[in-house]
């Protein structure tokens, strides 16, 4: 029996109420400013989350203080405050937020060959659920390797597994993971989409992130280089108010080749992925929503 993955509910009923009433009657602005006192709470009393956010604010922060440590973890809870906002306005139909998409023809490319189709290898950085809107114009399905949703508030407010007909959720809870699944759907053509920065109990190798090693896992880099099939970085920055950037620019194709280690062949793409990120750490400081130690061996 696949063992369930475990992660820390945050969210409730109510909470989701007051900011989607505050959106309603004072705009994203209005929500905004609600957030600094909520993550304030957070900041005081939610100790896991805070612990997560310092193995990172730490890293990319290196030398300061106690006092600006925790200022720069409570400017990164308001920051994910406020990509929830925003979340929660698309899935509720508004469409006032201005998207540059960087790269979109290279994926359409891609997909149009025919054959297999592409691994989309997202992060917990920006806001990648609100990328997905810009996927539709594809005519292909969308699979999302993630858990189902299993904060009912979270679920009903974000709609995070109920994307309609063309997203749909594969769960890594099953046999392998859901690896079987995955393959069956990259070579059928489809897009799978998969987080490349979190261990959720999967394999991991070790690479340079921000000055240090860390653990992330290579069950993306493995299918693709089975497959051959690319691996596409998706990045989403908040630039403004209602201003968004999404970047599809980086591709990636691992490859096996001869009977080396496959572990250590795969190595060279996953730094390169990670490099990725650690420039977008860099410009974007406080878009960066591991909260979790993937610095720590586990």
């Amino acid at each position: 029996m696949p063992e369930k993955i475990k992660v820390k509910k945050r969210g409730n009923e109510l909470g989701f109420q007051i900011f989607m009433l505050s959106t309603k009657l004072f705009g994203l602005r209005g929500a905004y400013g609600l957030l600094y006192i909520v993550c304030a709470h957070y900041l005081l009393f939610d100790r896991p989350a805070v612990k997560g956010a310092l193995a990172y604010t730490q890293r990319r922060f290196s030398g300061e203080g106690i006092f600006k440590k925790y200022w720069r973890v409570y400017l990164l809870f308001v920051n994910q405050g406020k990509a929830l906002v925003d979340r929660y306005a698309v899935a509720s139909g508004y469409d006032g937020f201005k998207i540059n998409v960087e790269g979109f023809d290279q994926v359409k490319n891609i997909l149009n060959k025919g054959g297999k189709g592409c691994i989309l290898l997202t992060s917990h950085v920006g806001n990648w659920q609100l990328a997905l809107s810009c996927l539709k114009e594809l005519d292909k399905d969308i699979y999302l390797l993630m858990r189902p949703e299993d904060n009912i508030a979270v679920k009903k407010y974000l709609r995070i597994d109920t994307e309609g007909k063309q997203v749909k959720i594969i769960s890594p809870e099953q046999d392998f993971g859901g690896t079987i699944e995955v393959m069956e759907k990259v070579k059928n053509g489809n897009v799978v989409s998969i987080m490349g920065d979190r261990k959720y109990g999967f394999p991991a190798l070790e690479v340079n992130f921000i000055g240090d090693k860390a653990g992330f896992p290579f069950g993306a880099f493995h299918i693709a280089a089975t497959l051959e099939c690319p691996v596409i970085v998706l990045l989403t920055a908040k630039l403004g108010h209602r201003d968004y950037c999404v970047d599809f620019k980086n591709i990636i194709r691992p490859k096996y080749k001869g009977k080396t280690d496959k572990k250590q062949q795969l190595k060279k793409d996953m730094q390169a992925y990670a490099t990725i990120l650690n420039i977008f750490a860099k410009t974007y400081p406080y878009q960066v929503f591991l909260f979790a130690d993937v610095w720590h061996k586990q």
